[in-house]
């Protein structure tokens, strides 16, 4: 007991390390392999494939946009009629010959011109919207179609809309002096025809910049 007291105890020896092989399988890396260098974004996109820039078509679309220039300068049909019934009358007096307006009549002059120009600015929204529908004929060809029809429809209306309106206000015989009577809805500015291709011309446009595509939409399956 006392030898074994007495004798001192050795210190663990740690066997030193030694480097072995990695493990299949394992994450190390041997310091002999180079690094593969990082490709550039410039070479990534070289690798790429290219698609074609989109171009514009003329040729096939023309008969097409003849299509859509006569359909919506059919529209002006709707539009005349539309304002011939809702555009305000003014009530006048037959005075030796002469009929004028009663108080306050005259303004509806104005409202005339300006119920043409809504609907206008409202037709062509609505045409602009339904023609960047035909997503294969997208492009130039067809919006130029739908502003030169937006505008004959809207001389159309014009035209049209003034006959009719006379006609629903017409008199039924020579009125006597001193009588009071509706005088029909007149345009007096042939202006007003420029707002219905204006608003069809921003429909298009505004749908085609939120759109963003070179080709518009008009590959896609």
């Amino acid at each position: 007991m006392s030898e074994q007291a007495g004798e001192r105890a050795e210190p663990m020896r740690i066997p030193p390390v030694t480097e072995r092989d990695p493990e299949p399988g394992s994450s190390a890396v041997s310091s002999d392999v180079r690094t593969a260098p990082v490709p550039s974004v410039s070479d990534i996109m070289a690798m790429l494939p290219q698609a074609r820039p989109a171009r514009v078509v003329v040729k096939r679309d023309l008969l097409p946009a003849v299509s859509v220039l006569s359909t919506v300068a059919l529209s002006g049909l709707l539009l005349g009629w539309l304002w011939s019934i809702l555009a305000p009358p003014q009530r006048v007096i037959l005075v030796d010959g002469q009929q004028l307006p009663l108080l306050d009549e005259s303004y509806h002059r104005f409202d005339d011109l300006i119920l043409f120009v809504l609907l206008g600015l409202g037709m062509g929204l609505v045409v602009g919207g339904i023609v960047w529908l035909l997503r294969e004929r997208r492009g130039p060809v067809i919006m130029i179609a739908a502003v030169l029809g937006s505008a004959l429809g809207a001389w159309l209306a014009m035209k049209v809309g003034v006959s009719w309106a006379g006609a629903h206000y017409a008199l039924p015989g020579t009125p006597a002096n001193r009588a009071v009577f509706d005088q029909a809805p007149i345009l007096e500015s042939s202006w007003v025809i420029l707002a219905q291709p204006l608003a069809t011309a921003l429909a298009y446009g505004t749908l085609t910049a939120w759109n963003g595509m070179d080709d518009l939409g008009r590959r896609l399956g």
